[in-house]
Formats: structure tokens, sequence, C-alpha cells
């Protein structure tokens, strides 16, 4: 199978994670973004438990297009630390990948 990629992100605020979608969706580095929530996170962040409400971006890309939508997300996020991880899609249904593999990649330039 070629290279499928799901990455997450998650965002404190709605708004934050259309943004973030949108843009994603509009330089083509994912084909499709699902916004999800809100879920509650519970982690340990400087020595603390914290709870927060947040929204979980589900986005689905090319593994080519990785080191790109790392950076955009980077650049648009407004945490210090934003979660930024990629898992392999290693099945689908043959419909839904051939859809995404029908969006073109993402340019370098972006």
């Amino acid at each position: 199978m070629e290279g499928f990629i799901q990455v997450t992100t998650t965002t404190e605020k709605k708004e934050d994670a259309e943004r973030i979608a949108r843009s994603l969706v509009e330089t083509r580095l994912a084909a499709c973004v699902q916004i999800v929530g809100p879920i509650t996170s519970i982690y340990r962040w400087k020595g603390r438990i914290e709870t927060a409400c947040e929204w979980l971006c589900l986005i689905k890309s090319r593994e080519e297009n990785y080191e790109a939508l790392e950076q955009a997300i980077r650049s648009r996020h407004p945490y210090e630390t934003p979660e930024i991880i990629a898992v392999p899609v290693t099945a689908g249904s043959r419909d839904y990948l051939d859809w995404l593999r029908g969006e073109p990649a993402a340019s370098c330039a972006e």
C-alpha cells in the first residue's frame, strides 16, 4: 500500500482547530480533516496534572506530506508544544483510499 497517514493534533479552541484544518486542506497538505469535540484531556505539564477541554483534529494525508504538514501545524498552532502524531494507515476501504489517492500531493513550495 502506498503511504497514507492520519495525523492528530488538539487545540483549546474550536476556532483554532477550524483555522488549522481549513489551511491544511486549502494548501493540499491534507485531503480531509475531521474535528471532534469537545474532548477532555488529562496530562502532566511542567510538573502538574492538568485537565483541559480540547478539540481533536484527525488529519488524513500522504506520508510524503508529513514534514510540510508538521511545519504548517506548528506555524499556525497556539500551543507551546502541540501534539502532532502521525500513524500509518495500514488498511482502509478501497473507495476511500482511491479518493485519498486522487487528491494531489502538496508541492514543496508550502
